[in-house]
């Protein structure tokens, strides 16, 4: 059984699909603390343009969505981090669970 059934899909049982979510805490560099590069704005806006729900944060950004769309977002960040001036990017996924999400 998947680990976690996205609101969108939270419509009652007959209609009731469960997906399973991933997240990703991702981090660009180079990092300039306050002012996020080109590289690190590139990197976020892909990450949403690829269905992923984002929160930016100061020291890295958090990232999830359905293991479906995760490797295509894992792919949007790279391509658009390097394409845009980074010199190293960071990722870590976990898969999430129902209590994560309680």
């Amino acid at each position: 059984m998947p680990d976690r059934v996205c609101a969108s899909e939270r419509r009652g049982p007959a209609a009731r699909t469960l997906t399973a979510v991933q997240e990703l805490e991702f981090m660009v560099e180079p990092f300039v603390e306050g002012r996020p590069g080109p590289h690190v704005t590139a990197a976020v806006d892909a990450a949403r343009a690829a269905g992923g729900e984002v929160e930016f944060g100061p020291f890295g950004s958090t990232c999830r969505a359905d293991s479906a769309s995760m490797p295509d977002i894992l792919a949007a960040i790279t391509r658009a981090a390097f394409a845009n001036g980074a010199t190293h990017v960071s990722m870590h996924v976990v898969k999430l669970t129902e209590r994560d999400q309680a």
